[in-house]
């Protein structure tokens, strides 16, 4: 049976949620601060945590980050809060997706379906046994306006030198770069940049084509990600 934490302080949002799960065929278990929330996600084995922001003792976001030092759950956070900030730091600090209160229960189930999906797609495979000596694959490089993308690496170098970015600002910059010359809407960038059928807002990639501007396209004086009103984005070539 697959197992679910709810991690909630609000006695009655959590007592629905549990309900609604458990008709649902879901084993449910609850805690209603974040030290508690630690520790028992860090014991136990879930397939998916439901995880409140605004926590006594340790909030969410502390929770969340303790949890991917070791555990790689599907984590999707409950929040009151509706700031685009708020969600941005959610996502990169490793969290799957977000849900806003109030939520209708049929949307979170959705959300859940999806996230417990991915996890199983997501999941490896046996392999059979590999020789003792195995060629190595070349790098997959995406490049424009000395701008370079190494996809195995996970590393992005412009005018040769290494630049920081998040797991999602990354996503966004392979998508652009995989689509040169052709205009992404927020909507597609989110769905490649998120990994899973996105139903967020999609400003959240106007925060992120900000990031990546901030620490590309200003710092290295280029002009790299262009803007088409009303559309999307485009990286061009030349």
């Amino acid at each position: 049976m697959t197992k679910i934490l709810v991690v909630e302080d609000e006695a009655k949002i959590a007592r629905f949620v549990e309900l609604e799960l458990t008709h649902e065929g879901y084993e449910v278990d609850k805690v209603d601060n974040g030290r508690d929330a630690v520790d028992v996600a860090l014991s136990n084995d879930y397939d998916l945590i439901l995880l409140d922001i605004l926590l006594p003792q340790l909030n969410g976001m502390e929770v969340l980050r303790r949890i991917r030092r070791e555990k790689d759950v599907p984590v999707i956070l409950l929040t009151a809060r509706d700031a685009v900030m708020d969600k941005v730091a959610g996502l990169d600090a490793g969290a799957d997706d977000y849900i806003t209160k109030p939520f209708a229960i049929e949307e979170l189930l959705a959300r859940i379906r999806v996230a417990l999906k991915r996890r199983e797609v997501s999941q490896p495979v046996a392999e059979p046994a590999t020789p003792a000596v195995a060629p190595q694959p070349a790098h997959h490089i995406l490049a424009a306006k000395g701008v370079q993308l190494d996809v195995e690496r996970h590393e992005v170098l412009v005018e040769g030198e290494p630049v920081e970015l998040t797991n999602r600002e990354f996503e966004v910059l392979k998508a652009l770069l995989e689509n040169l010359n052709i205009v992404m809407s927020r909507e597609r960038l989110a769905q490649l940049a998120c990994g899973y059928d996105f139903v967020g807002e999609t400003n959240i990639i106007d925060v992120y084509i900000r990031h990546l501007r901030s620490k590309i396209d200003d710092r290295y004086g280029i002009k790299l990600i262009s803007t088409v009103r009303g559309v999307g984005y485009v990286i061009r070539e030349g």
